[in-house]
This record gives structure tokens, sequence and C-alpha cells, in this order.
């Protein structure tokens, strides 16, 4: 275990009745036992897991495959080398998988496919933030270059008049948060008669952020003669009950195997009653830690600890719901080109964020419930990386 993790002497949507909460409306808050938050890496060998297929084996389009190949893709990962041929067959799928597992071309790769070979047709994809629903969007331009294929980000933060534009031109793909596809289908300008294909990634994220009526409002506008890809990372009663009323005989593919990925370093740091700011601020000068996402509960304390950190020096930006969307996306390119070494957020960020080198985590506030601590950690340790979590205790 590193040395400086044991330096604790230095060391429906969102409630809007709770407007300064990061992530969560209601007053619930679980109580976590602490000994969850300690945890040895384990380092996993490379090639310990043998992939059944190569790309070349799943008989995708060939312009898809330069692109797979332009990208530097060679071998596919678990849940890839698992999923993809049972997408290409039309199976309905749930994907058990920790974060960072590359799921997002696991379902884009053969949706793709399906749309060159029958332009027609539309897919629906849903994510729980807008960060990952733009992430999807990027990585879905980067796989289909030249082809004619369009795709429309539905999120909100955004003008909603551009994106009513947008649709009326039929894109292929739609990409988009419930909230605002849920307005989009009332305005009646987002129509689904047409969708063959839906995806629903990160979707125990959407069922704890209060989306699940919004859910069923959406899914219900499907046709049922369609495939339907559920993407999770904890499989949740509620989640279990969306599943059963909307998937037809699905295929499960788990590929984690454990609650959080096993090559994070998890450890706490204890408070004892001195001051907290100025113990996160002798970590962030340790020189392990060199990029680093720093959670906390409410935008207020975000903003707050994002301002102090940068008047002790240290290169700070922050995200939260009260940020728009222009300036979300700025503080996230200063942090992705290491303007910043830091960013300071709300659980808006605890998922949706595809970013390959953060070193370590640190839970400056304990999060609401375990499975908010394990997509919180999971933004380091991306592809199999090392990764360290710490948490603030006490």
């Amino acid at each position: 275990m590193s040395n400086y993790a044991y330096r604790s002497s230095r060391s429906h949507r969102p409630n809007n009745r709770r407007s300064n909460r990061g992530g969560r409306g209601g007053n619930y808050k679980q109580k976590i036992d602490i000994n969850r938050f300690i945890k040895s890496a384990t380092v996993v060998e490379e090639g310990e897991y043998k992939s059944v297929n190569s790309f070349s084996d799943f008989n995708l389009h060939s312009s898809l495959q330069q692109a797979i190949t332009k990208k530097g893709f060679t071998q596919p990962s678990p849940i890839q080398d698992q999923a993809i041929p049972y997408v290409l067959e039309g199976r309905d799928i749930v994907g058990i998988a920790t974060t960072g597992t590359g799921k997002t071309a696991a379902f884009l790769l053969p949706l793709i496919n399906k749309l060159l070979a029958d332009p027609r047709q539309q897919v629906l994809i849903m994510a729980p933030t807008r960060e990952l629903a733009l992430q999807i969007q990027d990585e879905f331009k980067e796989f289909t270059p030249g082809m004619r294929l369009y795709s429309t980000l539905c999120i909100g933060g955004t003008p909603i008049h551009r994106q009513i534009n947008d649709l009326r031109r039929n894109p292929h793909v739609v990409i988009g948060t419930p909230g605002r596809l849920k307005d989009l289908i009332e305005r009646r300008v987002l129509k689904l008669h047409q969708t063959k294909s839906v995806v629903l990634d990160e979707v125990d994220r959407m069922v704890d952020m209060g989306f699940i009526n919004d859910l069923k409002v959406i899914l219900s506008e499907l046709p049922k003669d369609r495939q339907s890809l559920f993407l999770t990372a904890t499989v949740p009663s509620s989640v279990e009950m969306i599943m059963h009323s909307f998937l037809r005989d699905p295929v499960t593919i788990k590929v984690k195997t454990g609650e959080t990925a096993d090559n994070i370093e998890q450890n706490i740091i204890r408070v004892n009653g001195g001051n907290k700011i100025d113990k996160l601020h002798q970590l962030l000068e340790t020189e392990e830690l060199e990029k680093v996402l720093v959670f906390g509960e409410t935008k207020r304390g975000v903003e707050n600890l994002a301002r102090t950190l940068n008047e002790k020096g240290v290169s700070a930006v922050s995200i939260h719901g009260n940020k728009s969307q222009g300036q979300r996306q700025r503080a996230l390119a200063q942090f992705r080109s290491n303007q910043a070494s830091v960013l300071v957020a709300t659980d808006v960020a605890a998922r949706g964020l595809d970013i390959t080198d953060i070193t370590h985590v640190i839970n400056y506030d304990t999060p609401q419930t375990y499975n908010d601590y394990v997509h919180r950690i999971g933004r380091a340790g991306r592809a199999g990386k090392p990764g360290s979590a710490l948490t603030f205790v006490g």
C-alpha cells in the first residue's frame, strides 16, 4: 500500500427542493462501514483474459473495420468480445461491467454495422449525464467517418430548438438524457416508431438519479419489435424491474469480478477534528497525486473548495449542476489537457467521465450510498491502469 495513504495526521429527476445537492434528491444517506473504503489493489497480469474473437472475426463492414484499426483497437475487451456477437444476432443484452471496460464500443460497433446494412433504421441511446451522452456521440463520430451516418445529441443545458431542427432531419442515432428526450417526445418532435434498437447506458445510475418514470414513458413509445441493450455496473431491484418489463429473453454478460475494480488501491484519510481543507491541500502536494478528481456533496461546497484550492496555489476547476453546459465542457477540457491538475465535482461527474489518466479519486465528502462510491472511484484506473481512491472520514 502506498505510504501517503497513511498520512492521516497530514493528511423522477433530482429533487429540486434540495437544489444545492450535487446529483441526488431526497434526504436519505446510507451509513457505510468505513472498512468498505479500504482495499489493496490486485495486479492483474496482462493477457489473463483470452479473447475468443478478434475484431476481424465479427464480420463487420469493411469501412467499420478500417475505423477500428485507425483507433488503434487490437483485441476486444471482455465485454466487447462477449457482447458484440449477440448484438449482431439481434439479441437483447444485459451487460454488467465495471466502468472503463470498453462497453461503449461493445454496443456502438454492432449497431453501426446494422445501420450500414439498413440506414432506414433508427437507434436511441440514453445516458444519465450530459457528459456521458457527449462522450458516446464523440465515439460514434470516431467510428463513422465518411459513412454518411448522422447523430443528434439531445441533452439539457443546450438550446432545444436546435435539437428540434436536427430531429426533423431524421438522424440515424439519437443520443440523449432521459429528461430532455421525454420533453421532446411530449412536444411531438421525437418520434420513435422507426427505432429498432435502444440502449440504456449506466441504467442503474439513471434509476438512482430519479429518472425511472421518464424511462418508462420513453420505452413505452418504442415499437415492441426492437432490440434492447441495458448496460449497468450494478443490478439493484429497481433495475431488475425495468429489465423484466422491457427485455425479451436477454443474454446476460457479466465481466466484473467484485464490487470495485481490482486495480484501484482504496484507503481512508482520518480527519479527527483537523482542518479538512489543509489535509486535502497537503495530499495534493504529494508527488504521486498527478491528476486528481475530488468529489464533494453540494454544488456550493464544490465551488468553494475549488476556489480555496486555487487560492492555495493548486490549479483546480469545478463542475456541478449549476454550471452551464459550456462551463462544464470548458472545465473538463482544462482538466483533460492538464491545464488544471484537479477537478472538483459533485456526483454529476461520477458517471460519464472517460479520462484515462486520472491517478486518484478523493472523496472529500462521503458518498450518499456505497453504489455512488463504486461509481466515483471507477473514474480512476481506467482501461485496467492502476488507480487510487482516498476517502475522508471522521
